[in-house]
């Protein structure tokens, strides 16, 4: 086991090893879902959640070995990376990979269990949620300062923000599913407005983002809404033809 501690919680690396090594006879199932499954565990007073990562094909075995950092570990460096930063996501305490002859089996990524008032799917789905219209402004003043911090998480997508509202009557914003981002000294327009295209397919929504986008960026709204909106509709054709070829092939077989 190739297992790292985050500097805060060295004293802890006994308990969080056991953790690890009994995530499959312990815990209680938070998500099961079809490729990895999150469990929670008392630690020390808090609850943390572990993600076991789905163990890799043949030839991401070889990859995560040899070529590439495994989910967990860039789950793990991502967060760290965040909190640097001052964006919102779950305080990381550690991660381990396990490895055979061959590669890569299993990964597991322990964080802080963050319990949020709501995610992003929430303005989606309830139309009349309470301060619907603060809460979508605020998360794009929240995205605007990913771009201008040159961070592309390249899964913002409806369920992987968890939204908590703050002493003050204000959001904050943290994220999470965090083995896929990019890093650049400078975000491109089109590259801003497509991080942006998979969180809803509301073209209300859409104009109110584009309006408190434009607000804080000093761009055009007019620009910014046709790109956006355009990012926009090209994803959801290409999801919703990608789930009825699916259908299709499945019904087939």
């Amino acid at each position: 086991m190739n297992l790292v501690i985050h500097p805060t919680f060295q004293k802890l690396k006994n308990n969080i090893e056991l953790l690890f090594k009994n995530f499959n006879s312990s815990g209680e199932i938070f998500i099961k879902g079809k490729r990895n499954t999150i469990k929670l565990f008392p630690l020390e007073g808090k609850t943390i959640n572990i993600k076991s990562f789905k163990e890799p094909n043949f030839i991401n075995k070889i990859v995560y070995r040899y070529f590439r950092k495994s989910k967990a570990k860039r789950s793990f460096e991502f967060a760290a990376y965040l909190l640097e930063n001052r964006i919102g996501t779950p305080q990381p305490y550690a991660f381990s990979e396990n490895f055979d002859w061959i590669g890569l089996t299993d990964s597991y990524y322990a964080s802080e269990h963050l319990l949020a008032d709501l995610t992003f799917r929430e303005l989606v789905e309830i139309p009349d949620y309470p301060e619907r219209d603060k809460i979508l402004r605020q998360f794009t003043r929240f995205s605007y300062l990913l771009h201008q911090k040159g961070i592309e998480f390249k899964d913002h997508s409806p369920g992987n923000t968890l939204i908590k509202k703050n002493l003050h009557g204000d959001y904050d914003f943290f994220l999470v599913d965090l083995n896929r981002m990019e890093f650049h000294d400078n975000m491109d327009f089109n590259l801003r407005m497509k991080n942006l295209s998979r969180l809803t397919p509301h073209k209300e929504m859409v104009a109110t983002m584009s309006n408190e986008y434009a607000k804080v960026s000093n761009e055009s709204e007019e620009l910014i809404f046709e790109t956006l909106w355009k990012f926009t509709a090209d994803f959801q054709f290409k999801f919703y033809r990608k789930k009825r070829l699916k259908k299709k092939f499945l019904f087939r077989k």
